[in-house]
């Protein structure tokens, strides 16, 4: 994998949802991608398998041009070598570049083998996490990460940034988000300001809908 630090997410992290965004996924994602994501994480998981790797090729060529990478929500990784797997998928892990794993509490994060990183929710109250418990706030978050030897995305209700910053403090490596850029009315504007707040430095303003050095 290219993006990131050894190619591990960090920093804002695009998870998709193609239900809630206000303008076409496609358009969402780029903007995103002009405002500083280097990383998403491709759920839809009810499309039928050919649309979503339709949908899969279209993102990694959006995503191809800042030199980021594309992660697949499933076992599946849809001609990638990238995937994000539920706390309940196979374990131990496909035999992949990258994989990834929810957990949301200390007992799923000791059945870890060889994954790569994890995402750890509903770090703030959120709709999308219903039946996972409280929300873990700042506090919560942290005595999580400390149990765990891989890098951390928090997930759920992450978005705004005070919310980043919280999380960073607390130790993850990033923030996955969902919702609140999705629904953006300028994804690249939020994005921007996420960026900043998890200490990545906003990349140039893009040109003619091209990325800029």
């Amino acid at each position: 994998m290219r993006a990131g630090r050894g190619g591990v997410p960090d920093g804002i992290v695009l998870v998709t949802d193609r239900r809630q965004a206000a303008r076409p996924l496609g358009e969402t994602v780029r903007a995103a991608v002009d405002g500083g994501v280097r990383w998403v994480l491709l759920r839809e998981r009810d499309l039928p398998r050919n649309e979503r790797l339709d949908l899969a090729g279209r993102l990694r060529a959006i995503l191809a041009e800042v030199d980021g990478a594309l992660i697949v929500a499933g076992p599946d990784p849809l001609g990638g070598d990238a995937v994000h797997l539920t706390a309940a998928e196979p374990c131990p892990p496909p035999d992949l570049g990258l994989v990834g794993r929810s957990c949301h509490d200390r007992a799923e994060l000791t059945r870890l083998r060889t994954e790569d990183y994890v995402t750890i929710s509903p770090v703030f109250p959120t709709p999308s996490k219903p039946g996972y418990g409280p929300p873990l706030r700042a506090a919560g978050l942290a005595r999580l990460v400390a149990r765990t030897r891989v890098p951390v995305l928090a997930l759920g209700g992450v978005s705004t940034v005070r919310h980043v910053e919280a999380c960073v403090a607390a130790g993850a490596a990033g923030v996955a988000v969902m919702g609140a850029v999705m629904r953006a009315e300028d994804p690249g504007r939020l994005v921007r300001a996420l960026c900043s707040a998890a200490g990545r430095q906003a990349p140039a303003a893009p040109v003619a809908g091209r990325w800029t050095r």
